[in-house]
């Protein structure tokens, strides 16, 4: 779907490289382009940026799980060595605009402390991590906001089995996040409000995933002309 998009736009696709053919990191084709956009793993993700950057081109990632052991390497190798990372959670234009409600909403209800705020994440059954990078970047802009929270906790994981595992007690300063796995769901994100009155709540439901490739390639050209650690914030300045 990136290469659809891409080409639609009138970019050339360089190289393609997946687990058969590492060894292209080093080929002249790869070392041509202006941006590679790297979606794996939190295994893979974190030398695929090293190999990228010895090889001189930028990079576009929406890989998760890799910044508790490499995060402050790779600010490092951005802010010393001159190297360049596009890096979000999630790429839709949605959820930027989601984001911004939910900073702003957060904003509004540090006031109000009656209210306990928890996030909810759906995703399809193959995703393998649990909470999803865009819930954990969710609940860490909330917890810049509430001075009432000092981090998240993973709370109910519901598996497509039908088992659920964890617990939905967390400590009254963690905001606590939910993990459902279920269908070809591309990713639903709820934040809860909740208080013995009432409850305000505001989602983003995707409906497909062609709108986190839209915005992979929209991040590829931006990142082609800036450098430095980005961020969906640079892009979208809401």
């Amino acid at each position: 779907m990136i290469e659809e998009i891409a080409l639609s736009r009138g970019h050339e696709i360089a190289c393609i490289i997946d687990i058969d053919n590492p060894q292209d990191f080093d080929s002249p084709a790869f070392r041509s382009a202006d941006v590679a956009i790297e979606f794996t793993t939190p295994t893979a993700a974190y030398g695929n940026f090293l190999r990228a950057f010895a090889a001189g081109v930028k990079v576009v990632s929406g890989s998760t799980g890799w910044k508790k052991d490499h995060e402050a390497d790779v600010q490092r190798l951005c802010t010393e060595e001159g190297h360049t990372l596009f890096w979000a959670s999630n790429f839709s234009l949605g959820v930027a605009i989601f984001r911004a409600v939910n900073r702003y909403l957060a904003g509004l209800m540090n006031r109000f402390a009656e209210y306990d705020v928890s996030v909810e994440e759906t995703h399809h059954v193959h995703k393998l991590d649990a909470p999803s990078g865009t819930a954990i970047t969710l609940a860490e802009d909330i917890v810049d906001r509430l001075d009432r929270k000092t981090g998240w906790k993973l709370g109910l994981v519901h598996r497509p089995d039908g088992t659920v595992e964890g617990s939905a007690d967390v400590a009254p300063e963690a905001v606590r996040i939910d993990a459902v796995r279920r269908d070809e769901v591309p990713g639903i994100h709820t934040i809860t409000y909740d208080s013995p009155e009432d409850r305000i709540a505001i989602t983003h439901d995707a409906h497909s995933r062609r709108g986190f490739a839209l915005g992979a390639v929209l991040a590829a050209e931006y990142t082609a002309t800036h450098r430095g650690l980005l961020t969906m914030d640079d892009l979208f300045n809401f």
